[in-house]
């Protein structure tokens, strides 16, 4: 009788034991093969290089390019080739995802083109030299540079005294070392002296600007998407050019405009610019009779930043959830007109700005009185300069921002309010015709996702903490088994059932 009570307790601990083991195994198991799905799912780039195993075997690319008479097409067959080459006749040259041209001398662009009407398509470039060179470096005319994909250690195209160049549906992409300051890269697509181009569709990523455009006159810059630069778009001097439906996000600046007259910046979307104390979304410096439309800047240190420009028209953009929403320094005679401001932190900022013009603005913080329904407040808006004054004078008092006190000063001060810049007809809601109500649509599926980014990440974080738990109640059992003692399995009786 006693040693049948042992043994029944010996096997339901053993039994015990491995199911523990075995539950604990499970769980263990489940949050390694979860955790590795997430990390290959979260992880995965769409555009991953083509792998390479060296430079050996090349295809020499400049011999069949010798060959060819003017005019031709060069369809490249599967394979990888030798660069650097030089295209001196109007040919082109066609390949597919399989075809890859690699170049590894320091000082020498990839492909240099130095013939009107060449064409390039389909292929990619694996530009090596970290020198100031280019995967692509065109010097003639009517180029056509179409759905390459290019990894590069230099600049990704460089375009110079050129005209009517088409540059559409290309990948860039930074392929140095992810340490390298904004310095040391080069520009993704860089035009000088470069007019009538058209720069459409293109993804480029991790490169110092991400378009560069100086003294390239009547150029259209559309649907681009910028990615980690310090400037998404940055032009100066193109007189009569257009910036068009293009995307930026976590730049230092979505688009930098510096030194134009009489350009339109319409559609563009630059989002979490912020990184830097002088992120913005849309930089406007020495910018005169332009156009600056419907475009939506959101999540940036400073939504858009307006500079010694004047007679500039800025309507329709949704200006949202910016520490400043618009910034003015000096800047005259521009017109601000139905452009809504939503969720900044402070809606507007102006220093040494006069007659500027502001019409039907909506301002989500301001109480206006509507007292014949049209829509429109009878009382004005003014943008109080009271807090930018004070912080230009003593920068250490940013450190008092929104603190009851400042606030209450602030609604004190009314020196000079006739020259401060007014809103004499703001709008008492948002425009349900524009743009704006599908901006914050989209703001919001963005929000929805990063929260199943972290209900993703609380979840492994909660079976994790089970697993230790549980791992540590095992422990205690364990000692608890010791302490009390087992069967021996040899029938005699442990200690526990020796002192019954």
């Amino acid at each position: 009788m006693h040693s049948t009570m042992p043994q029944q307790q010996q096997s339901a601990l053993r039994s015990q034991q491995w199911a523990r083991r075995l539950c604990m195994r499970s769980l263990v198991l489940g949050v390694i093969l979860l955790t590795a799905i997430m990390t290959v799912l979260l992880s995965f780039r769409h555009d991953t290089a083509l792998a390479t195993s060296g430079h050996r075997d090349l295809i020499p690319l400049q011999p069949m390019i010798d060959r060819s008479a003017p005019g031709a097409v060069i369809v490249l067959e599967s394979g990888r080739y030798s660069g650097p080459v030089t295209i001196d006749k109007n040919i082109t040259i066609q390949g597919d995802s399989t075809v890859a041209i690699f170049n590894t001398e320091e000082a020498t662009s990839t492909i240099t083109i130095r013939s009107d009407g060449v064409k390039l398509s389909g292929f990619t470039i694996e530009h090596e030299a970290n020198e100031p060179t280019a995967a692509i470096q065109v010097e003639g005319k009517n180029s056509e540079i179409t759905d390459l994909h290019i990894l590069t250690q230099g600049f990704g195209m460089i375009i110079r005294n050129s005209s009517h160049a088409t540059i559409q549906r290309n990948a860039i992409t930074w392929a140095g070392s992810d340490s390298a300051s904004s310095s040391q890269k080069g520009n993704g697509i860089d035009l000088y002296n470069s007019h009538d181009s058209y720069i459409e569709a293109n993804e480029i990523n991790g490169m110092r600007d991400g378009i560069y455009l100086e003294n390239s006159r009547k150029s259209t810059v559309k649907n681009n998407r910028l990615y980690h630069t310090r400037y998404g778009i940055h032009c100066m001097y193109i007189d009569g050019s257009s910036v068009l439906d293009n995307t930026g996000e976590e730049n230092m600046t979505g688009a930098m405009i510096m030194g134009v007259k009489n350009t339109i910046i319409s559609g563009n979307s630059f989002r979490k610019q912020s990184s830097n104390v002088h992120s913005q979304g849309i930089l406007l410096y020495d910018v005169h009779q332009s156009s600056i439309h419907t475009n939506v800047v959101e999540g940036n240190r400073v939504g858009m930043n307006i500079a010694e420009s004047s007679g500039n028209e800025i309507r329709g953009n949704a200006v949202l959830r910016n520490f400043i929403g618009i910034q003015l320094v000096l800047a005259e005679g521009n017109e601000f007109i139905r452009n809504q401001l939503v969720s900044n932190v402070i809606e507007a900022s102006a220093i040494d700005s006069a007659d500027n013009i502001l019409t039907e603005n909506y301002w989500d913080s301001f109480q206006g009185l509507d007292l014949n329904r049209d829509g429109v407040s009878e009382i004005s808006y003014a943008i109080n300069p009271f807090y930018e004054q004070l912080v230009s004078r003593n920068s250490a008092y940013q450190i008092f921002f929104q603190s009851p006190g400042m606030v209450f000063l602030s609604d004190l001060y009314t020196e000079g309010r006739e020259q401060w810049t007014t809103d004499k007809s703001p709008q008492m809601s948002m425009d349900m015709e524009s743009d704006l109500q599908s901006d914050l649509k989209w703001s919001a599926e963005r929000a929805t996702h990063s929260n199943v980014v972290w209900v993703i990440g609380l979840i492994l974080l909660g079976m994790a903490t089970l697993i230790i738990i549980y791992m540590g109640y095992y422990e205690n059992e364990q000692k608890m088994d010791n302490d009390h003692g087992t069967y021996d399995g040899n029938g005699t009786v442990n200690r526990l059932w020796t002192q019954i």
